[in-house]
């Protein structure tokens, strides 16, 4: 019990931080009074006395003093009931829609005899967590009773791991409802919550590991908000050291709870943790943002997942004794429509990490359809933007038709260079970052991809090769069925030292046609 004694001990400090401050606000005020009662009574300057004229000015300076502090202190209280703490995004579970899950999460709060969950929802990451219920929807509860916290899975986990796997990993979560039904430490977390939601009034984060919607840039602070601003920042840095051990003692207290519950099983679940990490970054980013950026979004990510770590199984043997754990119930039955719940965390997906698209809505893509509208299409749309590039590199009305052999010229003659920046500052106009997922490319690297596309389209038209998808890579090139690994080096040595050699050597061998126009 020594962690949930350290974690009330800190609690206690936080609320003596917040009733010290409430004192500080009201002690001008309360020696306004004393001095304005002994007036009127006689006993602190009474009229005529030779300090009468002292207390008389003493008493206008504490009741200016007073109104003053009364004024700020009524302001950032205001401040504080108005702030609004931002709430994760995530797909709400009913219960109907996940009886079995439900009744999973409620027999393991009976078994570490700690408060239920008070909803379940997901959330498209590899994490799980306790998170409060807004104020807007809780349930009228007795006032000494907090409400218990909404359960947030990761939608990973429920399509990767086992049912025994998914009970295990989440029964320190679980346990961390003792934590949020203490009456002090519940009310230290809302006043520190109340702390960080002031300082942000503007556009609500709406984050997921970091993850933020797009929005406008915050408004700048003006008035008497700076100055609430420069009180509740006092108050986070008195509190800040206290906040973090109240928390590390809370999260030591919910691990030795469920201690006694399938500890065994956690270890292992842990280790799927990280492949579940790995495989669900990798579908993203070389998977799901060639979609988002042509407007469509992947319908089933947690479906893809799960052909992504097996795939990565099969290939590096990271899961001993995968093929006997498949023969175990996978979480995802615990739902009743697993399809509709993964179509509502996908999209929330595209929309976490990557924003609006620019046609301004998304069109849904199940997987049979990826290749034609993302792997082809988006080829197409490179050639296209490589096309316009050098066109507008050309001499003055002399565009050319759309042929590697025009292509290769221009790499061939040193135009590599030029010819990136061009194509850089094209995209730089027309195309949305996702900052979340990738980093900012060179203008080399964006024309070895661009470059790649053309002779991808090229192969396509002229020589029977077909778009294809790969699990863990994405986009990929199909000639004769087999996947063509070999052409990036090919490419990079084209436009990085002007050889085109190796490359014109590939398409010979592929019976690609350098002089017929690419489609686009």
């Amino acid at each position: 019990m020594a962690a949930v004694d350290t974690a009330r001990a800190h609690a206690q400090v936080v609320l003596r931080i917040r009733g010290l401050a409430l004192a500080a606000a009201t002690l001008p005020a309360a020696v306004a009074v004393v001095l304005l009662a002994g007036r009127f009574t006689g006993r602190i300057g009474a009229p005529g006395s030779a300090d009468a004229a002292g207390w008389d000015a003493a008493r206008w300076a504490v009741c200016a003093v007073a109104a003053l502090t009364l004024l700020v202190a009524g302001l950032t209280a205001r401040a504080y009931r108005r702030a609004v703490p931002p709430q994760t995004p995530a797909v709400p579970l009913d219960r109907a829609e996940a009886p079995e899950l439900y009744r999973l999460i409620d027999e393991l709060a009976e078994r570490l005899d700690v408060p239920a969950p008070s909803a379940i929802a997901l959330t498209p990451d590899c994490d799980s967590w306790l998170e409060d219920v807004p104020p807007a929807q809780r349930r009228p509860r007795h006032r000494h009773e907090p409400p218990a916290p909404v359960l947030v899975i990761g939608s990973p986990f429920l399509w990767w791991m086992r049912s025994g796997e998914l009970r295990a990993l989440l029964a320190p979560v679980v346990a961390g409802t003792a934590a949020s039904a203490d009456p002090e430490i519940a009310a230290a977390r809302r006043f520190l919550r109340s702390l960080d939601a002031s300082l942000d009034t503007g556009p609500a984060p709406a984050g997921l590991g970091g993850a933020t919607l797009a929005g406008p840039p915050r408004a700048p602070r003006r008035g008497p908000a700076v100055l609430t601003d420069r009180i509740t920042r006092r108050l986070l840095g008195a509190c800040r050291g206290h906040a973090a051990e109240l928390e590390r003692s809370v999260a030591s207290w919910a691990s030795e709870q469920a201690r006694a519950v399938d500890y065994g099983l956690r270890i292992a679940a842990q280790e799927q943790v990280g492949l579940a990490y790995a495989g669900w970054d990798r579908l993203l980013t070389r998977v799901a943002l060639p979609a988002w950026r042509l407007g469509r979004h992947p319908a089933h990510l947690n479906a893809g997942v799960v052909a992504a770590l097996t795939e990565l199984s099969r290939r590096d043997r990271l899961a001993d004794g995968y093929g006997t754990r498949l023969g175990d119930r996978p979480a995802c039955d615990l739902l009743e429509e697993p399809g509709t719940v993964d179509r509502a965390v996908s999209r929330l997906a595209a929309e976490l990490f990557f924003g609006r698209p620019a046609a301004g809505a998304w069109h849904e893509l199940e997987w049979a359809d990826y290749p034609a509208e993302v792997v082809d299409a988006g080829w197409r749309a490179r050639a296209a933007a490589l096309q316009s590039a050098l066109d507008r590199l050309a001499p003055q009305a002399r565009p050319g038709a759309p042929t590697l052999t025009r292509l290769l010229v221009r790499l061939a003659d040193g135009d590599g260079e030029q010819l990136a920046a061009a194509l850089a500052a094209q995209l730089a106009c027309t195309t949305a970052p996702a900052p979340l997922l990738e980093p900012a490319r060179s203008g080399r690297d964006l024309l070895v991809d661009h470059v790649t596309a053309m002779v991808c389209c090229a192969a396509v038209d002229t020589a029977g090769a077909t778009p294809g998808l790969d699990w863990l890579d994405g986009p990929v090139l199909l000639l004769g069925g087999v996947r063509r690994t070999d052409l990036a080096a090919s490419v990079a040595q084209a436009v990085e030292q002007g050889q085109d050699g190796p490359l014109r050597a590939w398409l010979d061998a592929a019976d690609v046609r350098l002089e017929k126009p690419v489609r686009l």
